[in-house]
């Protein structure tokens, strides 16, 4: 699949299209559901009057909340899906604005259930689960909400908030419709002076070519676009910074830092520690940088040189093919889970594969309990491609594997741990290509996968977590956030994580900010650096033959959230809470580079 021209989606067939039909049959199915869960929202505040009478009560009320927040979760899986593979599709527009609105109203409707328990008392409570013990499985559940007693409001400012849900998706909705349906790119130029189309979904296919012009233009015009709307950019940013901060003080938190971590009872230390180690270990990168100035011939080095092949082989996995590779790598997980995942990608239509005019630029796994754990991506026959998906479907098969594990109520796992699952997926691939292909160019494009991953999640997020952190604390301080002023932050920590040994397109740099919706969710994107350390750490438990890694690690995807995510990783056989992992996978980082030197002596 060479995607010089991009089609429309109603050129895509249907076998290469997530299975909607799964989840509502038809959008007329979807609106009926959306209305009769819009009618039952006052019948579902009524609960609130019966969770004092009792045992039986309170599971009862439990069960219609539980109820009407999967039924709400299964209508936004098909609105935001159907809207993500077609932007520019105004019913799916419609769909998805509706849904985030009705979202805040079930969140508004169900809002009383935490002041309620809190002022039932955690004895009582003890008591009622011993009483009935249908309630038995709530524990954690209750547990975590005492822990959390003091941020909790009164009844009626929690369903205030609750009902905050939807005008506060506002910022993400604006910044969404503007980069994604709005934006118009100009056309790259190849060296032979041939246009291509640059959109969100080509992008990376033009940035991972051998044509440097391309390349050039291609990310020049790329940046130029959202730097043309740096200041309704900045603006929308800012508004989100300032409902985090919003956030913060009505729930009486210290700062956005500790509002966001306290949720998953994760102490401020893991944050600072990943920056501390990050900013020690900076050296690292520029040894790389310095390598692939030399592998490239060229000097200076600029960021659209970053993703270049440094050999002209560039193998072509087809969809098939990558689905294969990715089930022998996770074979040490046995026979059951390559099974699932097989299926779900051959036969069940977990993923969404093609690019088309109007798609998100965003990759993501999206799914809720009673629909399957699907794959929003543009897969471009590469090894990229084979890394993105073996990245998304470990997500998926941690959302699989949590929804047959564990009830309703801890159906969801943290951010967190998210990204442990995804980038323990790419670990456990590649180092299984790794060990099983003789061919050095081969070897040369795995390795160049992992450090254009590593480039992502290993020095882009940290750096950008350095930025959120910085911007958020000058809103916290009273201060002002104009879209010159970000740039300049932004291109300054480039700088230092450059180096000096990559040249430093002041503005196209600066705006990097812009072109990642991460930012709207708070302090997302440490994760991804936490997350890729514990999966290097327990995938090297895994091949390396520790006797019940494997099942330690399985243990760990069914736990959901049945337990708070530190002590589901430390299970797995990785502590997050001191800096230990973090530094073993900068010495990963610094094999790969070793290895590519060794493959490409000067």
């Amino acid at each position: 699949m060479a995607w010089l021209t991009v089609p429309a989606r109603s050129e895509i067939a249907a076998e290469f299209t997530w299975n909607a039909p799964s989840v509502f049959q038809s959008a007329q199915a979807w609106e009926a559901e959306f209305r009769d869960i819009e009618a039952s929202l006052p019948s579902v505040q009524s609960r609130k009057e019966q969770l004092r009478t009792g045992a039986a009560a309170l599971f009862d009320a439990m069960q219609v909340i539980e109820d009407v927040l999967r039924r709400s979760m299964r209508l936004m899986v098909y609105a935001s899906m159907s809207y993500s593979v077609d932007t520019g599709d105004q019913a799916a527009a419609g769909m998805y604005d509706r849904v985030q609105g009705l979202s805040g109203r079930v969140l508004g409707a169900t809002a009383f259930l935490a002041p309620e328990l809190l002022a039932l008392s955690k004895e009582t409570l003890e008591r009622w689960m011993k009483e009935d013990r249908r309630l038995a499985v709530y524990a954690h559940f209750v547990h975590n909400l005492f822990r959390r007693q003091a941020h909790v409001r009164s009844s009626e400012v929690e369903t205030l908030l609750g009902m905050l849900a939807g005008p506060f998706s506002g910022p993400h909705g604006v910044y969404s419709a503007l980069t994604d349906a709005d934006f118009k790119f100009r056309p790259a130029t190849s060296m032979n002076g041939n246009e291509i189309p640059v959109t969100q979904g080509t992008l990376d296919a033009i940035l991972t070519g051998s044509d440097r012009e391309a390349r050039r233009t291609a990310w020049e015009n790329y940046r130029d676009a959202y730097l043309a709307f740096k200041n309704t950019l900045a603006g929308t940013l800012a508004a989100s910074i300032k409902q985090d901060v919003f956030d913060m003080r009505a729930r009486g938190h210290a700062s956005t830092l500790e509002a966001s971590l306290f949720e998953d009872n994760i102490p401020v230390g893991v944050f600072h520690n990943l920056i501390e180690v990050f900013k020690k270990n900076l050296p690292t990168w520029h040894r790389y940088w310095r390598f692939r100035r030399r592998a490239l011939g060229v000097d200076p080095l600029h960021p659209y040189d970053i993703w270049a092949p440094i050999t002209s082989a560039r193998p072509r996995i087809e969809f098939r093919q990558a689905v294969d590779f990715i089930s022998a790598g996770l074979a040490p997980l046995g026979n059951e889970y390559v099974r699932v995942l097989r299926q779900g990608c051959l036969n069940n239509r977990w993923v969404d594969i093609c690019p088309n005019r109007g798609k998100t630029a965003s990759v993501f796994s999206a799914g809720s309990p009673g629909t399957y754990p699907f794959v929003c991506m543009s897969f471009t026959d590469d090894v990229s491609s084979l890394s993105t998906l073996a990245h998304e479907l470990g997500h998926s098969m941690h959302s699989y594997l949590t929804w047959q594990n564990q009830p309703f109520v801890y159906s969801d796992y943290s951010l967190f741990v998210a990204e442990v699952a995804s980038n323990f997926h790419q670990a456990m691939v590649r180092g299984h290509l790794l060990r099983t292909s003789t061919d050095p160019l081969f070897q040369i494009s795995l390795i160049e996968e992992a450090m254009s991953n590593f480039h992502r999640y290993f020095f882009i997020m940290p750096t950008l977590a350095r930025f959120e952190l910085e911007v958020h604390q000058r809103v916290e301080r009273g201060e002002g956030l104009t879209a010159d002023g970000m740039n300049a932050l932004m291109a300054d920590l480039f700088a230092e994580a450059y180096g000096g040994e990559m040249h430093v397109d002041h503005d196209r740099t600066g705006i990097t900010w812009a072109t990642f919706g991460h930012l709207y969710h708070d302090y997302y994107v440490y994760q991804y650096a936490t997350g890729i350390s514990a999966a290097n750490t327990l995938s090297n438990r895994i091949l390396s033959g520790i006797p019940g890694a494997a099942q330690n690690y399985l243990d760990f995807l069914s736990a959901g959230g049945s337990v708070d995510a530190l002590d589901a990783l430390k299970g797995a056989g990785v502590d997050l809470t001191t800096p230990q992992a973090v530094e073993e996978t900068f010495g990963v980082l610094s094999g790969y580079v070793d290895r590519l030197e060794a493959l490409l002596p000067g």
